[in-house]
């Protein structure tokens, strides 16, 4: 039923959105340069590699020494709004109607992060992550990783078409008030380290 509702309401929002993501694909070539799309590799469920594809909103801006400057000075403003409003996330829409994505679920992070979960905290990888999730809609980026983990693992333990129907409602609501979006300090979220004694 889950995967279902996925199909339906992802290629009937692609469709829908037409437009729009073309006018979007429009304004990130002009504003960020081309590739326009940030494209990644990230687990998917059980751990299982993807690619991820999303809306680039950085720069590829180097130091004197060659190096990637930090995020907070690649992101633009344009950038910055693209993520406040998850219009970056939309292409990901993409990834859900291949089967790699839900449009609910805990979000995709770094493949790196794989050996530093707990065996609790990888139990997030039991569900296809998602566009949106259950630690999105309640503190997104501005979580400390244990909470973020915590409600990724009440999700898996609690997910059910009603619930995914709550969480994408939230979502339209945060994203209207734009809460959330990065952590104090931090452009996006900080890296995680593992789970240090």
């Amino acid at each position: 039923m889950k995967r279902l509702f996925d199909l339906l309401l992802s290629f009937g929002l692609l469709l829908a959105l037409a437009l729009p993501l073309l006018l979007l694909w429009g304004l990130v070539r002009c504003k960020l340069g081309s590739p326009v799309l940030f494209r990644q590799i990230r687990p998917g469920q059980h751990g299982r590699p993807f690619m991820m594809v999303k809306f680039r909103t950085m720069t590829d801006e180097r130091g004197a020494d060659g190096e990637l400057l930090p995020d907070v000075q690649r992101l633009t403003s344009f950038g910055r709004f693209l993520r406040a409003s998850s219009l970056d996330e939309l292409p990901e829409l993409w990834n859900v109607l291949r089967g790699e994505m839900s449009l609910v679920g805990p979000r995709p992070l770094l493949m790196e992060y794989l050996p530093l979960y707990s065996p609790e905290q990888a139990r997030r990888h039991e569900v296809r992550p998602g566009i949106t999730g259950w630690a999105q809609v309640n503190g997104r980026n501005a979580l400390s990783w244990e909470e973020r983990f915590k409600l990724d693992i009440w999700y898996v333990d609690h997910r059910s078409l009603w619930l995914d129907l709550r969480i994408l409602w939230l979502t339209v609501r945060k994203v209207i008030v734009r809460e959330g979006i990065s952590a104090q300090g931090e452009a996006t979220m900080p890296r995680f380290t593992g789970n240090k004694p």
